[in-house]
């Protein structure tokens, strides 16, 4: 509706344009333009139902009053044909500003814009107005008091709706296109004002005035015109303010360029003090702009708490500070599932959680993706552990975002004391996170000692790169025994490290640095390349004496790379192995999180390789895990196995996760076998696959003969 207004508005006022000036029709279309503008404001508010109806009342009001001068200097032109100034006409006029004022006063209330930014645009403006039309008319030739009144009250009045429009202009982020058309309607009205008062033939002003009309109609017609005119977020500073402020400060300098200026007193003392108060303003400005940069680099944009730059701050003015640093477990799963917009919830909820945890005068701040950290800037560390325990427990309940319930652990490193450095505390702090996260407490405090083991993990990992280079890795093989038979049904591949100074390096040494630097995928991709190509041989030399599978433990660095399953893909076919003869082993904790891990396995499962379940029965929620995982093979962990030959919780569980696999489908592979009777009372329970020292350490070269360890179970 508000283009066709637009159209057939601009078509009306090309229409009376062309009129003859001056003449009777001219002036009927002119105030029928107005008085039908006014109306449509008054229905455009019934049809529309906005959040403020005062302010269109107030343009309404303005636009009519306007039309009613016009409609009376059209009275003294055509009925008394007369042409008085001051006449009525003019009180109307006037009279109508007040009234837009008040409207506009209404549109920006509440507007979180700096007020000086709108005072720079008035004021350099405001210099030029006053140099060219409101002082002329002040000094020029006038007949009364009155008459030089009404000359000066037009351009005051034009002034002040050029201040409002400034403030509208740089107080808020206009996302209304019904604001931007009232914006342009003040323009219009400005710009014919300013018009009507330098130029000698007024006609050439009339479109603007019109026009200002049926913009202001236009805008009331705009369905956004419902909307609350709020400020949504204070503005920034992009090109276009910056262009404007730029040029609003300059206009005060470059009218001195201009003859008639340079040679007026008047003018020069007007210009001076416009100089002064600009001067003034910008640095008023700059130094908002020094505070918000301060404010926005000691404040998290996010969550509103303190940044890790007032955190240092903090440290190194405190007396007697303690740290608590604060680590979400999983967080990235969050993310990457439910989508960054939900995880920021996250994060705000779990800061506001801290903020209202935190005791008075402490220091809660987020320094990272999903890291925060809290500053006691005089406190013991019995007093900051006490905390970190409390802090601990409030961040364990369940977060509600995005209408999911989603839990985040957390694991909290803490550091303090003094005449240490704020970047070194932050650093002991952050070492004891990791040494929490990686030990699964809830709370660590750091020692000398952390940083002595992450001294002793870094030389490791570098060697581990090396041996990795120089080929001081090999891979053995513990047979998975099938009873009653003795076959050999399957075997795992296990990696042993060879150091040439260190002699035999346990894997539980070795293992949790490779994972930690991330070596492990180039050791997991070279060990399941090697235990591949030595299935493949055994198949093509062995024949049925050969195990049906092989298995390969993969971490879960491996299984949360997404081309992990191409890989898997690729060593399969370079080898020629099938994929059923593989299956690839991982922990509970490697796949708990879900996200990218369990669509590896999904992909792996796709291949045809099979999936096993390792150290079943010891992680989280195992049971659960086998609803949302494909999963073909349980290892029941070596826990359940030590104490199975006496009654007990041991035998209840173990015989109880036999049943579990059976009616799910799966295999079950009893580990840690090392005695006979251990495999004498599996196989009672239902258990056919058992793996162990009982049954042969791992070896580069397995037999896979009958061994008399399966003869004896057998006797």
């Amino acid at each position: 509706m508000w283009c066709w207004w637009l159209a057939a508005g601009v078509l009306a006022i090309i229409g009376q344009y062309v009129l003859p000036v001056d003449g009777l029709a001219a002036s009927l279309v002119y105030d029928a333009i107005g008085l039908v503008s006014g109306l449509v404001v008054l229905v455009a508010v019934r049809l529309h139902r906005p959040a403020r109806p005062a302010m269109w009342y107030w343009f309404a009001a303005g636009q009519l009053t306007f039309v009613l001068g016009d409609l009376t200097y059209g009275y003294y032109q055509f009925a008394l044909e007369q042409s008085p100034y001051p006449s009525l006409a003019d009180v109307f006029y006037l009279a109508s500003y007040p009234m837009l004022v008040a409207g506009l006063l209404l549109l920006v209330r509440g507007s979180r814009g700096n007020l000086i930014d709108a005072a720079v645009v008035a004021i350099g403006l405001g210099l030029v107005y006053w140099v060219f039309v409101i002082y002329p008319a002040v000094v020029g030739d006038a007949d009364s008091a009155v008459e030089r009144f009404t000359s000066t009250a037009y351009p005051a009045a034009d002034v002040l709706l050029l201040a409002l429009l400034a403030r509208l202009l740089t107080g808020s982020r206009i996302a209304s296109p019904s604001v931007w058309m009232l914006a342009a309607a003040v323009t219009l009205m400005f710009a014919a004002d300013t018009g009507f008062a330098l130029l000698t033939d007024t006609h050439p002003a009339d479109p603007a005035f019109l026009l200002s009309y049926v913009v202001w109609a236009a805008a009331a017609l705009h369905p956004s015109m419902a909307r609350a005119y709020t400020a949504a977020e204070t503005p920034g500073v992009g090109r276009g303010r910056l262009l404007l402020f730029g040029a609003c400060s300059l206009l005060s300098p470059a009218l001195l360029f201009v003859p008639t200026v340079r040679d007026d007193q008047h003018d020069l003392i007007s210009v001076a003090v416009a100089d002064g108060v600009l001067f003034l303003l910008v640095l008023a400005r700059m130094a908002g702009f020094v505070k918000q940069l301060d404010r926005a680099a000691l404040t998290d944009d996010l969550t509103g708490l303190a940044s890790r730059r007032r955190v240092v701050q903090a440290l190194r003015d405190a007396s007697r500070p303690q740290l608590a640093l604060l680590g979400l477990n999983g967080f990235k799963n969050v993310n990457d599932e439910l989508g960054r917009p939900v995880g920021d919830r996250v994060l705000s909820a779990l800061g506001a959680r801290l903020l209202s945890g935190a005791p008075a005068g402490a220091v809660v701040a987020r320094i990272g993706g999903d890291e925060f950290a809290v500053l006691l800037p005089h406190a013991t560390a019995d007093e900051v552990r006490t905390l970190a325990m409390a802090l601990s427990s409030a961040l364990r309940h369940p977060v509600t975002a995005g209408g999911h319930e989603l839990y985040v652990g957390v694991a909290i490193g803490l550091a303090g004391g003094t005449g240490v450095d704020a970047e070194e505390l932050l650093r002991q702090a952050e070492a004891a996170m990791y040494a929490a996260k990686h030990t699964g407490d809830p709370v660590r405090r750091w020692t000398p000692a952390l940083d002595e083991r992450a001294g002793e993990n870094a030389r490791l990992g570098g060697e581990i790169r090396m041996a990795l280079d120089s080929g001081q890795f090999r891979v053995v093989y513990q047979p998975i025994v099938e009873l009653p038979s003795g076959r050999v049904a399957a075997v795992e591949a296990l990696v042993r490290w060879e150091h040439p100074l260190r002699g035999m390096v346990s894997p539980a040494d070795f293992i949790p640095v490779a994972e930690r630097n991330g070596l492990i995928v180039e050791l997991g991709e070279w060990i399941l390349r090697m235990a591949c190509h030595r299935m493949a041989g055994w198949r093509a030399t062995l024949g049925p004496l050969a195990p049906d599978r092989v298995s390969v433990n993969v971490s879960a660095r491996q299984l949360a790379r997404h081309g992990f399953a191409a890989t898997v893909a690729a060593v399969l076919a370079e080898t020629g192995l099938p994929a059923p003869c593989l299956a690839v082993e991982m922990t509970e904790t490697a796949v708990f999180e879900g996200g990218q891990a369990v669509v590896t396995l999904n992909e792996l499962r796709a291949l045809g390789v099979r999936i096993a379940l390792d150290d079943f029965g010891t992680g989280h929620s195992s049971l659960n895990l086998l609803q949302t995982v494909p999963v073909d093979i349980l290892k029941v962990d070596k826990s359940f196995v030590d104490n199975i030959t006496e009654a007990g919780r041991s035998t209840v569980i173990a015989e109880a996760l036999i049943q579990v696999s059976r009616g799910l489908g799966l295999a079950a592979v009893a580990e840690g076998v090392e005695t006979a009777a251990q495999a004498e009372a599996l196989q009672r329970l239902g258990y056919s696959l058992l793996q162990g020292y009982y049954f042969g350490r791992p070896v580069a070269d397995p037999n896979f003969a009958l061994s008399t360890a399966v003869a004896e179970v057998r006797r």
